[in-house]
């Protein structure tokens, strides 16, 4: 939709930081040294933050973006999360669109919530730090041939280590023997989306 919403001139902005505090919403951060909105959803368009920049550096522009959500609720549908804790004969697994994420996904990704878990189930997981890998592998197995789940999405950080996570998701449909397409996203360490294909 089109609304205003601030924009950040990186060329001025010196990352002082002063306007995150008068930002009621939360969606400002300082990144790399540099002022960045972190979710459209989270900018109400006001721009209370802008008296605030000695720089001059935030201005509020109309252009598309997501729309401002006062309440940010949660789209978890479930618990637990965690793929070792999960029963993969929940009833809320039996023919459901399930995501399989990264421990971070969720964090750098701030409207992981609306992009992803709406009307689905969530996994999530570390293929670097988690041990007992075997057990996802037969977990996730048993989703996909038992419990019939009609979809697999699996959302990685762009960071090598979370390749693996894709990797027990692929074993996981050969060893279940059912065919199911995953969908793959890669979210970038700042939690945009960058690539996102089927396999």
């Amino acid at each position: 939709m089109l609304r205003n919403i601030i924009q950040i001139d990186e060329e001025k902005c010196n990352g002082c930081g002063l306007c995150i505090p008068n930002c009621h919403e939360g969606a400002l951060r300082i990144v790399d040294g540099k002022l960045r909105l972190i979710s459209d959803l989270l900018c109400d368009g006001l721009g209370a933050c802008i008296g605030y920049c000695p720089e001059g550096a935030i201005e509020i522009i109309e252009r598309e973006a997501e729309p401002y959500t006062e309440l940010n609720s949660s789209e978890l549908q479930q618990w637990p999360v965690q793929l070792h804790l999960l029963n993969p004969q929940a009833s809320f697994f039996r023919n459901a669109d399930v995501v399989l994420a990264a421990d971070c996904a969720a964090f750098a990704m701030g409207n992981f919530h609306t992009r992803f878990l709406k009307g689905r189930s969530l996994a999530i997981a570390c293929p670097k730090l988690d041990s007992n890998k075997e057990s996802y592998i037969e977990k996730l197995s048993i989703m996909i041939n038992e419990a019939n789940i009609s979809s697999l999405t699996v959302v990685m950080m762009e960071v090598p280590c979370c390749g693996g996570l894709l990797q027990i998701a692929r074993i996981a449909r050969e060893k279940a023997g059912r065919d199911i397409k995953i969908r793959k996203i890669y979210l970038s360490v700042k939690g945009q989306v960058i690539g996102e294909e089927w396999d």
